[in-house]
């Protein structure tokens, strides 16, 4: 028996593949599916099921994908409708994989389609649980996504109390976890950085499997500082539902390269916006007026869909030389598909042609420090949760999440520092400023991490575990 956990940084993300006398069961692909098919080739085995633990709002899944390459057939919990052809699968229903099983167990609550699968091994014995979004290590599944007109986000979380208690905790404790995210997904909101876990370290660890803990106090806990959700997830989760096209046909009509000369009049032409990937230390030296950055190396795709609402908005790439594919891949995997094309030459083409170039001012925190002094205007562009469990005494928090929510609070005249936790959010909640004509921010190299080690007064720090 094989088990390995495909875990993707940028998503926070795990899938698995799994293998048993050459016959193999994938679990919540990614987007992009050749690499499971390289490695069920490779071990001269077939994929027979593709198993999806819920309609995934955080991520196109490549479910569909794979199936149409391998004729495997796709697995959803009881309840779930789809647009393709799919096993609705019964509670409890046993897939037999090679010489191992994998049963499904109907857990909702973070949706009502919400399913984990239980595999057996080879001796029947319960081996680990794949966990989906019911149950993270360190937290559940946040139960506010599925709310509908006859089902509140506190029915849900009430589901989710009883799916646990019953399906999950019943389980012996050295049954291994596999949750379908770890720490940095929006599907939670107390995620461990660890991506395997037990049934027993779950009890002992997580706030939501206390074992007196009543169903008001789950429901209380759970549902209790929950941020609203990024704007792509009914999107994403209307894709996993409906189908999508093939990642291969996307690459295919977005890897165009553009001459200067055609990138601007795509730009004028159509109201693309123009997406900056490189790093920040490369982008705030010079870029194309108006563009946005998101820069490739850090939580990208989730930001891109968080700050970029319309999935569907076209899209012109300045990528670093060679990643161009790798943008539009990751795009791709929260279902942006519209790339126009990419800057040929990256951003030294622009500059070459004698195009205007916009730049924008980043100081260091010694000279902040000095600002401070000044009364100098000062902005968190960090979570609510970072922003309350330490922050510059000076400053005011203006999440980049809700960046557009706090535009008439930066001010029109003079400067104004914005800082993030080590200078790539505040970089974005830059850009995206400027592209909106506010043009006096100023950016904090090194973030947070800098200003700990400054002079600059801080509030004392309190561990975020403890904030309600």
């Amino acid at each position: 028996m094989i088990i390995e956990q495909i875990y993707t940084g940028c998503l926070a993300q795990g899938a698995y593949y799994i293998e048993s006398n050459g016959e193999v069961a994938i679990i919540d692909p990614l987007r992009e599916v050749q690499d499971y098919i390289d490695s069920a080739a490779k071990n001269n085995a077939k994929i027979k099921y593709i198993f999806e633990t819920h309609f995934h709002a955080d991520f196109v899944s490549g479910h569909v994908t794979l199936a149409e390459k391998t004729g495997a057939q796709i697995v959803f919990g009881p309840t779930a409708k789809t647009n393709f052809d799919a096993i609705i699968a019964e509670d409890n229903q046993v897939f037999k994989v090679g010489n191992i099983t994998i049963t499904v167990l109907h857990t909702p609550g973070h949706t009502m389609e919400s399913s984990c699968y239980l595999l057996k091994d080879e001796n029947g014995k319960d081996h680990a649980l794949f966990s989906g979004d019911t149950l993270f290590l360190g937290d559940v599944g946040r139960p506010d996504l599925a709310q509908k007109s006859d089902v509140t986000e506190k029915d849900l979380a009430g589901f989710l109390f009883d799916s646990l208690r019953t399906k999950v905790m019943t389980l012996a404790d050295e049954v291994i976890v596999y949750p379908a995210h770890g720490a940095g997904s929006a599907c939670g909101k107390n995620l461990s950085k660890e991506t395997v876990g037990t049934i027993g370290n779950q009890k002992e660890t997580n706030y939501a499997l206390r074992a007196n803990m009543t169903k008001e106090e789950f429901v209380k806990e759970v549902t209790d500082g929950l941020l609203p959700p990024p704007a792509y997830f009914p999107l994403n989760v209307k894709l996993n539902k409906e189908g999508y096209k093939s990642i291969d046909d996307v690459i295919k009509n977005s890897e165009k390269p553009l001459s200067v000369k055609d990138f601007e009049i795509i730009a004028n032409e159509t109201g693309a916006i123009v997406l900056d990937v490189r790093h920040q230390t490369e982008f705030v030296k010079g870029f194309i007026p108006q563009s946005i950055f998101i820069g490739i190396d850090g939580g990208f795709a989730p930001w891109v869909g968080a700050l970029i609402k319309d999935i569907k908005q076209p899209i012109l790439l300045v990528a670093p030389e060679g990643r161009e594919e790798d943008t539009i891949t990751r795009l791709s995997r929260v279902g942006f598909d519209n790339v126009l094309g990419y800057l040929e030459g990256n951003f030294a083409a622009w500059q070459k042609a004698g195009k205007e170039v916009d730049t924008l001012t980043s100081v260091s925190v010694q000279v902040l420090e000095d600002k401070i002094k000044e009364n100098a205007v000062v902005f968190d562009a960090r979570k609510p949760g970072e922003f309350a469990s330490e922050h510059a005494v000076v400053a005011k928090n203006t999440p980049l999440d809700f960046l557009n929510d706090h535009i008439s609070e930066f001010p029109e005249k003079g400067d104004f520092y914005v800082y993030c936790g080590g200078g790539y959010r505040s970089v974005i909640a830059a850009s995206i400023l400027k592209a909106r004509g506010i043009h006096n921010v100023i950016d904090v190299a090194g973030g947070y991490a800098a200003i700990r080690n400054s002079n600059i007064e801080r509030t004392a720090a309190v561990c975020p575990s403890t904030l309600k």
